[in-house]
């Protein structure tokens, strides 16, 4: 394969959809060229990092590789139409695209939220949603398709319960969802153009009304708490409020979603796997992070090099792009042992699914309390499920999974009390 196939397989959504091809790609990729330099057409140029010790020595210093003014892969044509927007190739101002002091001060004031002391008030209302899903196993009978049925809702009615989204726009934050992270896969796009800034304007238009109900009317969620937040006694820009909402509503349950299925369709992949799980439920925490690595959702961050920079036998220029390739470095063989191996025991498990350093996902505790509550409640009341069809991922390089996970299953038989 030469130069320019793979930075064409680099950037290309459909690479993701088949995880056979994008981890013999990787694989490829680590061993000979680990941080290399891609030109895929129609897209600005940038370093692709494969390889665990690479992407961990650049997430290491964000003195040196900032998270701004780049940080998704989108192209020119895109770019564009968000700049036309908002003035710069960022559609929003979330912890994503922040710095130090920045990102330190904003992370600050929804941080005590997602900390495993708030989250343990939660774990009866989070055992109680998961609940409900089972019970819409329930009711579809012996079959159903386990990632758009379940998988793709339950997370994001439980972010909604902690932002305080009424229960009624569970549709419009899916929809949204897809189209921001997806829009390029025929089941989102339904092979229209689709504006890459329309997502980010509803989702802005939707929370400024709601923060307004808010301040007339709050409530213990975090909507009501960011409605008048302020940083040095000042109150924060609409804009960046409206980005937090962003970031917490559209990218906090997409990724969580594409693990829940991930994990269920290894444990299926691998039975002995579930049959330890089934007999040892100590054993759900381990599995849950090692669910996460093989699913890893998030497929790349950028970072943007503020100096020139020697790594891998390689020069960074000082104003380079830099990809970081998240589900490259969870199956790297220098630092993962047997990572092809799903194992539910796996420790040390080193995966960087969250990130790395300062921008490690914040909602990480919370998108594992949500994954343990359901899969609690499957153990419980599944007694057995298998394939019922081919599954399908999502065509995207951002952030994805599983499109379609169809399943069949019995359910125990309630015992009389």
């Amino acid at each position: 394969m030469d130069d320019n196939a793979v930075s064409e397989m680099i950037a290309d959504p459909k690479t993701y959809a088949d995880p056979v091809v994008y981890h013999q790609l990787f694989g490829k990729l680590r061993r000979e060229a680990p941080v290399r330099w891609t030109e895929p057409v129609g897209f600005r140029p940038f370093w692709a990092v494969m390889s665990h010790q690479h992407i961990v020595e650049i997430e290491r210093q964000p003195q040196y590789f900032i998270n701004a003014p780049r940080t998704a892969l989108r192209t020119t044509e895109q770019e564009q139409q968000i700049r036309e927007v908002t003035g710069s190739t960022q559609a929003a101002h979330t912890l994503i695209q922040m710095d130090d002091p920045e990102h330190k001060t904003f992370r600050k004031l929804t941080q005590a939220w997602f900390m495993p002391p708030a989250l343990r008030a939660l774990q009866d209302e989070m055992g109680k949603l998961a609940g409900t899903f089972v019970d819409r196993l329930e009711a579809f009978g012996a079959h159903c398709d386990f990632a758009r049925d379940i998988a793709a809702w339950y997370p994001l009615h439980a972010l909604m319960v902690i932002l305080g989204v009424p229960e009624q726009d569970a549709a419009l934050m899916h929809r949204l969802t897809q189209q921001h992270f997806a829009a390029s896969d025929p089941s989102v796009s339904h092979g229209e153009k689709v504006d890459a800034g329309a997502p980010t304007r509803e989702v802005f238009a939707y929370f400024s009304e709601l923060t307004a109900k808010r301040r007339n009317d709050p409530r213990n969620d975090i909507v009501s708490l960011l409605a008048d937040a302020e940083i040095d006694g000042e109150p924060i820009s609409d804009f960046d409020r409206n980005s937090y909402y962003f970031l917490l509503a559209i990218a906090g349950h997409d990724t969580t979603s594409a693990s829940i299925s991930g994990l269920l369709h290894a444990l299926m992949d691998n039975p002995d796997q579930f049959d330890r799980l089934r007999a040892d439920r100590s054993l759900l925490d381990s599995a849950i992070n090692e669910g996460i690595r093989w699913t890893s959702p998030v497929k790349h961050f950028f970072r943007t090099a503020t100096t020139d920079y020697q790594i891998a036998g390689q020069t960074i220029r000082a104003g380079d792009s830099i990809m970081l390739h998240y589900p490259s470095a969870n199956f790297d063989e220098t630092v993962i042992e047997d990572p092809f191996a799903f194992k539910i025991d796996r420790a040390p498990n080193r995966h960087v699914a969250f990130g790395f350093g300062i921008h490690q996902c914040l909602g990480q505790h919370l998108a594992k309390l949500e994954m343990k509550s359901l899969f609690t409640q499957i153990l419980d009341r599944v007694d057995s499920i298998q394939p019922a069809g081919d599954p399908q991922w999502l065509e995207t390089n951002f952030v994805g999974g599983l499109k379609s996970l169809p399943v069949q299953y019995t359910l125990k038989t309630p015992q009389p009390v």
